[in-house]
């Protein structure tokens, strides 16, 4: 029974993490319409960027805001930059792009950074709570992530269904054209989604960095999963991203635990064939309108 829940607790705790990196897909896909191959590098070098100020003696906390901020400004330069010049054209060559920013940032991360294993701090427990003489597999941190996951979840969807901000931001990345015509900044919009992504991106790469061993490739392991959790739940919808990523980690987690952890990867591919095969836009994606 114990190993039960623990599996459960595990499971939970890891599909908030691919949750968490699954919202920043969906955040950007909704806003832009491009699917970022670059979000986990982006994320790596932002919690590089808190590593460096935790080891100058400062806090936690200032080194979470300083990643956080780093990220906004990361996806807007980058937009502004790299992926401007490219947008109009067809969207294959974004997507293409973004491929190429994951392996610079890579090598300018291991330039800037190194290429050694560095430890980085939780701000909360990782020992798992005691209940009775018994300790479970759900810590501080792990409640952290949870509640932080839960809370972005929340705020992307006020964003999307109750802001104008949101609403320019969904016609910009469905009809430029139409949204121009209509008032809408789309250039704006566009930096503004790149931006906002990446700072969720971010909040992810901090969360699974947490109480572990950081490199330039430590996102690598999580993004397939993270891609999964979003395809899974549906690339447009935030509530989806997170159940996907429950589910997944959940899944994974009793594959890991009661089958054999070699036979983790081809669970998640046969969970991904299954979805694309069963509900190809995802378990929250909408029924397309059609004309009659």
């Amino acid at each position: 029974m114990q190993q039960l829940i623990n599996t459960a607790l595990g499971g939970l705790t890891l599909g908030m993490v691919y949750a968490a990196f699954a919202l920043a897909l969906v955040l950007i896909w909704r806003s832009t319409r491009v699917v970022n191959f670059a979000q986990a590098p982006m994320a790596m070098v932002t919690t590089f960027v808190a590593l460096v100020i935790l080891d100058a003696g400062y806090s936690y906390w200032l080194g979470f805001a300083a990643a956080l901020l780093s990220g906004l400004l990361l996806g807007a330069f980058l937009e502004r930059v790299v992926v401007r010049p490219v947008e109009g054209g067809p969207e294959i060559n974004a997507v293409i792009l973004t491929l190429g920013l994951f392996i610079v940032l890579h090598g300018v991360a291991a330039v800037v950074f190194g290429n050694s294993y560095r430890s980085f701090p939780a701000p909360f427990g990782i020992r798992g709570f005691e209940v009775g003489d018994r300790t479970i597999a759900l810590t501080g941190f792990g409640v952290f992530t949870v509640v932080a996951v839960l809370v972005v979840m929340l705020l992307l969807v006020a964003l999307f269904r109750f802001t104008d901000v949101g609403l320019r931001m969904r016609a910009a990345a469905f009809n430029q054209e139409v949204a121009r015509l209509l008032g809408v900044r789309v250039g704006r919009m566009l930096t503004l989604g790149w931006a906002l992504a990446s700072l969720v991106g971010s909040l992810a790469g901090l969360l699974i960095a947490g109480g572990s061993l950081v490199h330039p490739s430590y996102m690598d392991s999580v993004v397939v999963y993270g891609f999964v959790a979003a395809v899974l739940g549906g690339l447009d919808s935030p509530v989806g991203a997170v159940v996907g990523g429950l589910l997944l980690g959940l899944s994974l987690s009793f594959v890991s635990g009661y089958v054999g952890s070699g036979l983790v990867a081809l669970a998640a591919l046969a969970i991904l064939m299954a979805v694309l095969t069963l509900r190809p836009g995802g378990l929250f994606a909408q029924a397309p309108a059609r004309r009659v």
